[in-house]
């Protein structure tokens, strides 16, 4: 059974800093890519970053201020966060790649004053 379990979300200031996790079971987790994708109130889903075998890639809206890395022998996925603004505000959630239906519970990560 494919579980994925997201933490590290939170508050934090304009300017700070998060590192979100994400824990992976239930399938070969070295073989896929993996995303991390936000979704802010009322808004549709948004593909942020994803890493696979031939690198990084980012959206735009977040390059040069979030990383994503992966740990193949601890099953994990990590998005680390920089300079967050208030648009960066929303449910992060890690995706297997190509895996349409795969999501965890996600993590709350809100920027505020």
């Amino acid at each position: 059974q494919v579980q994925l379990v997201e933490s590290g979300g939170g508050l934090v200031q304009p300017g700070g800093s998060l590192r979100l996790s994400c824990a992976a079971s239930g399938f070969v987790f070295a073989s896929y890519a993996m995303n991390w994708y936000r979704q802010a109130p009322g808004k549709e889903r948004q593909w942020v970053a994803r890493i696979s075998d031939y690198g990084t890639d980012y959206a735009g809206s977040v390059k040069g201020r979030f990383t994503i890395s992966r740990d193949n022998a601890k099953r994990m996925v990590y998005l680390q966060m920089n300079s967050l603004e208030s648009e960066d505000t929303a449910v992060y959630y890690c995706n297997i790649h190509g895996w349409p239906n795969a999501w965890g519970q996600g993590t709350q990560v809100t920027v505020s004053t």
